[in-house]
């Protein structure tokens, strides 16, 4: 299998970490503290509220790590600055309210990871209109301009996991076929952008799609469904299955192996969540993307407290009208997943290697 994506996408991550030690403008003099003032001396960012507003529980990374990562990041650049965090549950209209209590308590900036991308544009409108800074975060707002947009790069993880797959595929010897896409929720531009990068790197190849479907709200036991009827249909012309997240691609083995499937054909991911490096470790799925949350996490703390301050954040390119950040992610897969996931930090022994993984752990050369 080529690696050329691992290594160009490793360097990608380098220059990423870089990049947010290098974003100007931000105070470095504050404890890291829940955000009261120590009173002490040095630089710190004036007072005031950001709201963090989270899309749903369906992928675990919400709760587990942005929004901690953000948190204590705002907390060491800021001693008077307070987090509010709110999560909707995949519900729009949830989000929406959660956005109106924020701007009414009189936050100074939304950092929004939006449920619908279509319909929280009015959640931008109305922020701005009370002169709140928006940060749109992970999914973006194309219907109006944000004051600044950080992400991985979609597309580009949507075309990185195809051309994964399809490498892989053709390294075994095969070299066309049919191929199912289970991609994410259809009110999420962001999504939108996984599958556009996908389908842009199967039509490249000699393989087809059999069978195409957005998942609603990214629900895991929909695109079981969905997958459990396409193997019905299709039965063994399935070739592998392009998912445009570990929870849809979670979603998808599990339908394959309830078909009695002992051979489960490759399964993409995308988020590196810790249940789907157990699966790549165990020989269930073939690779995910992991884009370390701490480097977006981070930018973002830095970009909402130069915000906050009145300053203006420098900006690598620009999506959609607003002034972006897009960092590079990485592919991961058995080959690499020491590598990348363990020897890098992201997570330890103790969290993958359960008892359940101890044995596929050891023959992949993980060690305590």
């Amino acid at each position: 299998m080529k690696m050329s994506h691992g290594r160009k996408s490793l360097f990608g991550i380098a220059l990423a970490s870089a990049l947010l030690l290098s974003l100007p403008g931000c105070a470095s003099g504050g404890e890291e503290s829940g955000g009261g003032s120590d009173g002490g001396g040095g630089e710190s960012a004036s007072s005031g509220s950001i709201a963090f507003l989270m899309p749903d529980r369906g992928s675990t990374r919400y709760e587990q790590q942005d929004h901690p990562l953000f948190a204590a990041k705002v907390a060491e650049l800021c001693d008077g600055c307070e987090v509010i965090y709110q999560n909707a549950d995949a519900d729009a209209t949830k989000q929406q309210q959660q956005a109106e209590s924020a701007i009414a308590q009189g936050v100074k900036v939304i950092v929004l990871d939006a449920v619908d991308t279509t319909a929280a544009a009015s959640i931008v409108t109305s922020a701005q209109a009370s002169g709140i800074k928006v940060i749109t975060y992970d999914r973006p707002i194309v219907d109006v301009p944000a004051d600044y947009y950080v992400s991985f790069d979609n597309k580009e993880i949507g075309s990185l996991i195809a051309t994964d797959l399809v490498a892989h595929l053709e390294s075994e010897g095969v070299t066309e076929g049919g191929l199912l896409m289970v991609n994410g929720s259809p009110s999420d531009k962001a999504a939108m952008l996984i599958k556009e990068g996908s389908v842009e790197a199967i039509e490249a190849s000699d393989f087809t799609v059999l069978a195409s479907f957005d998942t609603p709200d990214w629900v895991p036991a929909k695109a079981q469904d969905w997958v459990s009827g396409q193997v019905a249909q299709f039965g063994d012309e399935i070739l592998g299955v392009v998912a445009a997240n570990d929870g849809t691609g979670g979603g998808s083995i599990a339908a394959l192996k309830a078909a009695g499937i002992t051979d489960v054909p490759p399964v993409t991911g995308n988020d590196a969540e810790i249940a789907a490096i157990q699966r790549i470790i165990a020989g269930d799925q073939y690779n995910t993307i992991s884009k370390p949350i701490r480097i977006v996490a981070e930018a973002t703390a830095e970009i909402a407290v130069q915000l906050m301050n009145g300053e203006t954040p420098e900006a690598s390119t620009e999506l959609f009208d607003t002034p972006s950040q897009l960092f590079v992610p990485e592919v991961v897969t058995l080959d690499n997943v020491k590598e990348v996931i363990f020897d890098g930090g992201i997570y330890t022994y103790d969290q993958v290697c359960t008892d359940e993984y101890v044995e596929a752990c050891t023959a992949a050369g993980i060690e305590k």
